[in-house]
């Protein structure tokens, strides 16, 4: 199989257009324009609607028939239109080169975000009549490696740059042998002419979230400048009062609250639930107390059981209730690491927990009806098994910097609004009171900067919200494994919730007819491979490497992907704009790595020093350059940019 004149289009002038395909590609290789125009495996064609020729008698002065044939030349001369201002990629040498490392997973980002929406156009490569492109389709597909397709290995030498894009040898037929004929992908090496080295984020020790980098953005000036007024005008609320950030019913339902009975009926209280007395119906102006709260459990026979509450009043500061609670049944796991409960701790306790919650209930029954306060706060009321109707959480009241549905931690938080360290303790676990302490410097935070505090500083976004923004109307669309609509695809038009790649293309086949961009993620490869796990994020890695599929079947996945790829690009419509890329390279020897430092490192928390652990455990400087080194051999990944000219 060859590239067609359109797949290799890599010349800038005209000069190049009728030397055969391998002769141009050559020769644009070395004018060091690279550039990568797909085309389906048929050529595509250029020419222009034929003349049919027509009799007088034939046209018998009918001047509809006339009229068809104008429409018919008008037709002809918009194509030829077209054609001529065909949108093209073409890879910026020059720019590349001034780079100190290779395209990042955000200049992918960048670059789909300037042909969908208002980014600017990326220096490191160019894009002719962009507006002349109608869709972008992005595939995420790891495991694809230089071995794949027959790539030559990275450059020794010192002037050598390993960032430029490199052409990918012409797949050969069935029967001429090579890597093209035993596996590899014949699409990709038919179809793009170049691939370009990415860079996967991350620091010396870690590689980060591929899928992170290229969902999630920094907004514009522009949008920030909007949000910071937006934040101003809501610093300059007359009133500052803690109430105004209850719950409403609809929040508390959202969030699985155990809601009381006469606000709605939509929680069934299991037998030892208690609610608090509704509020009374002629409030009076005395404002309500607010308690924080914090509970801490164990797990025993019957799953979790309270082992601890601490309950702190806003106003004063003051501690008004913290008791360790013996649970009935015996004690399976401390949960120390989280619950900072030991068994000394509860060996003397006989506090039982009807008597705890008896105690919660009468402070939560006062009048006017107490406001309780916390994080996560529906665990706390499960955990003492009552409903109470007025809540303020903070995990609702703070935005996650990834939005909604996301919730962030207690701990991110204090670090980010209050400036301070929270359940740092290690093994010791977390204390209760400094947890509810927390919520309250929070919810003061909150109360004095506006309800804008902790939601506009922001200053990331979804690439959804993004596409939104710039072009009213846009639809997008995510095909991915696990529940996209969770995660990166809550902001999309549509989420195609999947289990296996076949399942992700039929999702894509779906959107694309109706949707401007789509996005979809290939994983059998690398899961073969062992570089994935079956976490919801679908990014992580294993600690230990797994078995390397044997050559047949590494064969047939790769025939598999490749038969996939051809079917999702005979569903392109004309002028696609397709962006293939696979994020990062062989993970485990860094995840590998990576678990034996965390072992050691928890050893030397434990209380013991490097002397009392053996050679397997102990970490050397060596250990770490090595980290290093394979961090920055996983982070390597490829990029292949086309776009498709003919339906």
């Amino acid at each position: 199989m060859k590239r067609t004149q359109a797949q290799s289009a890599l010349a800038t002038d005209a000069s190049t257009a009728a030397m055969p395909a391998k002769k141009k590609l050559k020769t644009a290789a070395r004018a060091s324009v690279e550039a990568s125009t797909p085309a389906p495996v048929a050529s595509p064609s250029y020419a222009a609607f034929p003349e049919k020729a027509a009799s007088a008698a034939d046209e018998g002065g009918d001047w509809t028939k006339v009229g068809k044939r104008k429409a018919k030349k008008l037709k002809k001369k918009i194509e030829a239109r077209a054609d001529e201002s065909r949108p093209k990629f073409m890879y910026a040498k020059g720019e590349i080169l001034k780079r100190n490392e290779a395209v990042g997973i955000h200049d992918i980002r960048e670059l789909v975000l300037h042909l969908t929406a208002d980014a600017p156009p990326p220096s490191w490569v160019r894009v002719e009549n962009p507006g002349s492109i109608q869709k972008v389709v992005v595939l995420l597909i790891p495991g694809i490696t230089r071995d794949t397709l027959a790539l030559p290995p990275l450059p020794t030498a010192a002037t050598a740059n390993p960032n430029l894009p490199i052409p990918i040898p012409l797949p050969r037929a069935a029967g001429e042998g090579g890597a093209g004929a035993a596996g590899g992908l014949p699409f990709i090496a038919g179809t793009f002419s170049h691939a370009c080295p990415t860079r996967a984020p991350g620091d010396q020790t870690r590689m980060h979230s591929v899928l992170s980098a290229f969902f999630q953005g920094p907004i514009t000036r522009e949008e920030k400048k909007r949000r910071m007024a937006e934040w101003a005008a809501s610093e300059r609320a007359e009133e500052k009062t803690p109430v105004d950030y209850l719950l409403t019913t609809e929040q508390m339902i959202e969030n699985d609250y155990p809601v009381p009975s006469y606000v709605a009926e939509v929680f069934e209280k299991p037998p030892g639930w208690v609610e608090t007395p509704a509020p009374a119906a002629d409030a009076s102006a005395e404002s309500p107390r607010i308690y924080a709260i914090d509970c801490e459990m164990c797990m025993t026979e019957d799953g979790k059981e309270l082992t601890r509450v601490c309950i702190i009043d806003y106003a004063s500061g003051i501690a008004v209730y913290d008791q360790l609670v013996k649970p009935r049944k015996p004690i399976l796991d401390y949960l120390t690491r989280w619950s900072g409960i030991t068994a000394e701790k509860l060996d003397p306790v006989t506090t039982r927990f009807e008597e705890v919650q008896a105690h919660v209930l009468s402070v939560l029954s006062a009048r006017p009806t107490p406001i309780l306060l916390g994080h996560s706060l529906e665990s706390d009321l499960k955990a003492l098994k009552i409903c109470h109707p007025q809540c303020i959480d903070t995990a609702l009241l703070y935005h996650h910097p990834r939005g909604r549905p996301l919730k962030p931690g207690l701990a991110w938080l204090t670090r980010r609004w209050c400036g301070r360290e929270i359940q740092n303790r290690g093994e010791g676990g977390h204390d209760p009171e400094e947890d509810a302490r927390a919520c309250m410097e929070l919810l003061a935070k909150k109360v004095e900067n506006g309800p804008g505090f902790g939601e506009f500083k922001v200053d990331m976004e979804s690439i959804f919200e993004r596409m939104g923004r710039a072009k009213a109307g846009m639809t997008t669309a995510i095909a991915d494994h696990g529940n996209p609509a969770a995660w990166h695809g809550s902001k999309a038009t549509t989420t195609v919730a999947c289990k296996t790649d076949a399942e992700v293309l039929d999702g894509m086949l779906g959107a694309i007819p109706s949707h401007d961009f789509v996005f979809g993620r290939f994983t059998a490869l690398a899961d073969a491979l062992g570089w994935i796990t079956n976490k919801a994020s679908g990014d992580s890695v294993p600690d230990t490497p797994a078995v390397e599929p044997a050559p047949a079947d590494m064969s047939a996945l790769l025939a598999t992907l490749d038969t996939q790829l051809k079917q999702l690009y005979a569903a392109l419509p004309r002028r696609t704009a397709l962006v293939i890329f696979t994020g990062h390279s062989d993970p485990r020897k860094m995840a590998e790595l990576n678990a034996r430092k965390a072992v050691f490192e928890d050893a030397l928390k434990s209380g013991k020093t490097a002397e009392d652990l053996g050679k397997a455990v102990r970490w050397t400087g060596a250990d770490g350059r090595a980290l290093e080194e394979e961090v920055e051999k996983a982070k390597r990944g490829l990029l292949f940019l086309g776009i498709k000219e003919s339906s």
